[in-house]
């Protein structure tokens, strides 16, 4: 076998090595998009309480 082929195989692991790998890649990228979701949420939450709050001032 070559080199590649043998780092891929991993001593007969390979499969499991490779489906952990893409595994934590894609709960990481869950995780990153989810993040940036709730962010977003929380900005548009806190400018509508602060035109609610400026719109109470100039009553």
């Amino acid at each position: 076998m070559s080199a590649i082929s043998d780092f891929f195989h991993a001593g007969g692991y390979g499969f499991y090595i490779w489906a952990s790998y893409g595994a934590a890649i894609f709960l990481m990228a869950g995780e990153l998009i989810a993040a940036r979701q709730q962010h977003r949420t929380i900005l548009k939450r806190l400018s509508r309480m602060a035109r609610m709050n400026a719109a109470e001032e100039d009553e």
